[in-house]
């Protein structure tokens, strides 16, 4: 409980309020999952009072450009404007385009070393590799994003089974890295389920797709992140005769 002051006393001391991070860094998975019903916008809502959850999704981007341009993100995030309390990366569904794709393929072997890489430049910034959580690239259906493609002038330039490699070496990676997985191309495909309906055009998530990873990815999370306080105090706790003694005191 907060104890109250004399009238005597001077105010508080204000000392900044600062929100804990979580940082969902990837690629058009990541940029779009803040739409309505989408899986950062539903984190987001679990971690209110708790973290501010920062989307860093850049669409069509791939491991070699996380790599040069994660140290300019995490410049941002310095000590002044609260810790890092997890970091998502989800990257690979554009890695793993065919070699027809070359602006977006990374090799599969660069693709591991990338990820392995991206944990040093993170453990660099202080943020340990138990914050950290790879997910891998969600599987393909092919026929729908033939579709797509076609639409878009091009071939189909991307295969389930090569996105599954992707996976695999995500999976390792994070092993080797110490680093929490979320392996969604196999839980995806699970017991011979109907994937397809977790993907809007083949590639991307449906809305049942960002509700089956925002409940997978909350598991990795919650127990980390029910230990965090709420920010604040609940509104009955405020004094109410001198709301400063309250909001201004830590």
């Amino acid at each position: 409980m907060f104890s109250h002051h004399n009238k005597e006393e001077a105010l508080p001391c204000v000392s900044a309020i600062v929100w804990p991070k979580v940082i969902l860094f990837g690629d058009s998975i990541t940029q779009f999952s803040f739409q309505p019903n989408g899986w950062g916008a539903e984190i987001a809502n679990k971690l209110a009072r708790k973290c501010d959850v920062v989307n860093r999704g850049l669409s069509g981007y791939n491991s070699r450009w996380a790599k040069i341009l994660l140290p300019r993100l995490l410049e941002t995030h310095n000590s002044n404007e609260g810790h890092i309390a997890a970091v998502t990366v989800f990257f690979g569904a554009n890695d793993s385009a065919l070699k027809g794709k070359p602006q977006q393929h990374v090799p599969l072997q660069e693709y591991s070393e990338n990820m392995k890489e991206l944990t040093k430049i993170l453990a660099s910034a202080g943020v340990e590799p138990d914050k950290v959580i790879f997910i891998t690239p969600p599987p393909i259906h092919e026929p729908a994003w033939e579709k797509e493609c076609i639409l878009k002038g091009s071939a189909l330039n991307r295969l389930n089974a090569v996105a599954g490699q992707y996976a695999q070496a995500c999976v390792e990676a994070a092993g080797q890295c110490g680093v929490n997985v979320l392996d969604l191309w196999t839980l995806m495909q699970k017991d011979g389920q109907d994937y397809t309906e977790y993907l809007s055009d083949g590639l991307h998530l449906s809305q049942k797709g960002n509700q089956f990873v925002s409940e997978h990815l909350w598991r990795l999370l919650q127990r980390r992140m029910e230990e965090l306080p709420f920010i604040l105090p609940y509104w009955a706790d405020v004094n109410a005769t001198s709301p400063e003694t309250t909001l201004l005191c830590d």
